[in-house]
């Protein structure tokens, strides 16, 4: 039998990996995490809950969008919001399809002392699809239960001459590969000499490589993600979203898969990747949370500030950033179409917020005169 997918080597699956190539960049992930974590302990329990819910959502969303399927964001949001007990769901507006995704969430990042089992994975799956359970679809999968005995392949291009980008493992056998990935996954949580970012690594690769689902795969792999994640940090509360990650460089995502799928068992190409991808989503978590405590600090120094409606939006607006948010400093014309007041209503509202201690004024003069936030003590 010629060698050609990763899974026919004959030391699969005993992955190795070049450790001196891999330390600068699994060090900087740490350090990320600390600071994260740090970062989240000081952050109140209400902007905490909202925080969380915003990364899972992010996360849920930017999962399926890998697969090219676009959701619903406010029923998802609902299944979520209800769950964490931030707000009662209005029944019309969630769907079975975001129920199942906000379940499927939550099980895996709260319940991380749970094994995965083949029980709770084979769950996982009717929760992606419960619309199937009771449908008659052209597009029939087995929900439930491990793919068919057909081969599973990845490939595009036209029906004639496809390009095969992957080819899993053969049905037969499945189940005891299978259970080497899950007893493994068991085993390596304590194991001394693993780290916990690596194993998450090494645990999206194996998984996704085995596919052991006509559909969801991907899904289901990123979510075993997440739940090797949380093992790690010991705590349940995500404040990232890595399938946000994986979204930005999708392509990048799929190469590198393709790639070392057909190499040898050294996947240290795949954990450089896989690690980057994960310091890029904790470093944009550590700007949002930076963000979110700066407008804390911001509104708790100017509590007693007597400040128009307009005044605040306004702050709001700059204190939000994002592509909204006047990167570069709001002008006068800008205040004015913002808060929707005159010209000179505009200008003497920025001036009595320079005199307040909320704004501060940018060099440059005259019309192009420009205001940023002046933050309190800005340090995290």
């Amino acid at each position: 039998m010629t060698t050609h997918w990763i899974w026919q080597q004959p030391d699969w699956p005993d992955f190795k990996w070049q450790e001196n190539r891999l330390a600068p960049l699994l060090r900087e992930c740490v350090q990320a995490q600390g600071q994260l974590m740090g970062m989240a302990g000081s952050v109140g329990n209400s902007l905490s809950a909202q925080t969380e819910l915003d990364a899972l959502l992010q996360n849920i969303v930017t999962s399926s969008a890998i697969e090219g399927e676009q959701l619903n964001v406010g029923s998802v949001r609902s299944s979520l919001a209800r769950r964490l007990g931030l707000e009662v769901a209005d029944d019309d507006n969630v769907s079975q399809r975001s129920e199942g995704l906000a379940q499927l969430m939550l099980d895996a990042t709260r319940h991380v002392d749970q094994p995965l089992t083949l029980e709770r994975l084979l769950e996982w799956h009717s929760w992606l699809f419960p619309e199937q359970e009771n449908s008659f679809s052209s597009r029939s999968i087995n929900v439930g239960a491990l793919r068919g005995d057909e081969p599973m392949q990845v490939v595009s291009g036209r029906i004639d001459r496809p390009t095969v980008h992957f080819e899993a493992p053969p049905r037969q056998g499945l189940e005891r590969q299978l259970d080497s990935f899950l007893k493994w996954f068991d085993a390596s949580e304590n194991q001394v000499g693993l780290d916990p970012l690596l194993r998450a690594g090494i645990a999206h690769f194996w998984f996704v490589t085995l596919h052991p689902f006509d559909d969801g795969n991907g899904r289901l792999t990123r979510t075993i993600t997440d739940l090797a994640l949380a093992q790690g940090e010991a705590q349940a509360i995500r404040f990232y979203a890595m399938s946000a990650s994986i979204l930005d460089d999708r392509s990048g995502y799929y190469r590198i898969l393709e790639s070392s799928q057909k190499a040898t068992s050294d996947i240290t190409e795949w954990l450089t990747w896989f690690l980057q991808t994960l310091l890029r989503s904790l470093q944009q978590a550590i700007a949002r949370i930076d963000s979110v405590l700066g407008k804390a600090r911001f509104w708790q120094a100017h509590q007693e500030s007597e400040l128009s409606v307009e005044q605040i939006k306004v702050l709001n607006r700059l204190l939000d950033g994002g592509e909204r948010g006047f990167e570069h400093g709001i002008s006068a014309a800008q205040y004015q179409a913002v808060a929707k007041v005159s010209k000179a209503t505009a200008t003497r509202h920025l001036a009595e917020l320079v005199e307040k201690g909320c704004l501060q004024r940018l060099p440059g003069g005259g019309r192009s005169t420009r205001y940023q936030i002046s933050y309190p003590n800005q340090s995290t």
